[in-house]
């Protein structure tokens, strides 16, 4: 089977499973992430060294164990493209672009994205995706927007299935809802939220500079000044800009952004060849 039509036969198959029942259960929330997980660690280039895979396991892991999804088996991982991005999967697994990293000047700033993506999960916002008419765009999202595939035949591939787009996008109010919950997530763990507002900043800083490496963050993750100014708001109303003592930076985090820099080059997209298009 060529890599084009068992990506299709994947996605197909999880459509089937999706559809199959109007609730999703959280032990099927949790193997439709385990099997979509598989097939993005078969297509998406995800970074293996230990340090930057620890580091983005150990920061994710002490604001998810906090959370009311404290149960989930969670998984962090590091995609390496330099696109801006992160993204969630049903179930607890959170991939994060090394583009994003690079972004990001202090710790609060990562853990705020996180803390956001790690709200999607909560509030079951991919699974309500799933459910919905966009039923297969997650896959079709991270191949096309987490690294440059859509240039490739399996990004072809992800945005045809079935002869329609399929690119997921989180919707406003998703992005209100999980931006509430990464407020709530950082400051579990002593860590300042305004993190989420400067790195929000910092993205649409860079979209006036460099709009084709945050195209697919703002594609996902629909991002405005009312977005930044409502996480000041909630900042303010849970007090914690007059909080004292809460971390920004750590030591960490120069070493860690250096060793991101130092990850090879990200692999330039290869056409995939279908024999049913010939």
């Amino acid at each position: 089977m060529t890599t084009t039509k068992h990506f299709r036969a994947v996605c197909v198959a999880a459509l089937t499973v999706m559809t199959a029942a109007c609730e999703v259960s959280q032990d099927q929330e949790v193997s439709i992430g385990e099997q979509t997980a598989q097939e993005i660690s078969a297509q998406l280039p995800l970074v293996q060294d230990p340090y930057v895979n620890q580091y983005i396991s150990e920061l994710g892991d002490t604001i998810a164990k906090l959370t009311s999804r404290s149960d989930l088996d969670w998984h962090f991982a590091v995609v390496n493209s330099h696109q801006v991005n992160a993204f969630a999967l049903p179930g607890g697994y959170i991939y994060v672009n090394r583009g994003l990293i690079e972004s990001t000047e202090k710790v609060d700033e990562l853990a705020g994205v996180l803390g956001h993506e790690i709200g999607h999960v909560i509030q079951r916002h991919s699974v309500d995706q799933m459910q919905s008419q966009q039923k297969i765009g997650v896959i079709a999202m991270l191949a096309c927007t987490l690294t440059d595939l859509c240039n490739s035949g399996l990004g072809e591939a992800a945005i045809n299935i079935g002869g329609s787009a399929l690119i997921a996008r989180h919707s406003r109010r998703d992005e209100f809802e999980a931006d509430s919950e990464a407020v709530e997530n950082v400051l579990r763990v002593n860590i300042d939220p305004a993190g989420v507002p400067a790195l929000f900043e910092v993205l649409m800083a860079q979209r006036r500079r460099e709009p084709t490496i945050v195209d697919g963050w703002f594609a996902s993750h629909p991002l405005e000044e009312s977005r930044i100014a409502n996480a000041r708001r909630l900042i303010e109303q849970s007090e914690a800009d007059q909080a004292s003592g809460l971390l920004q930076d750590l030591p960490s985090y120069r070493d860690f952004k250096r060793r991101v820099a130092m990850l090879p080059e990200p692999p330039q997209p290869q056409r995939l060849t279908d024999p049913d298009r010939r």
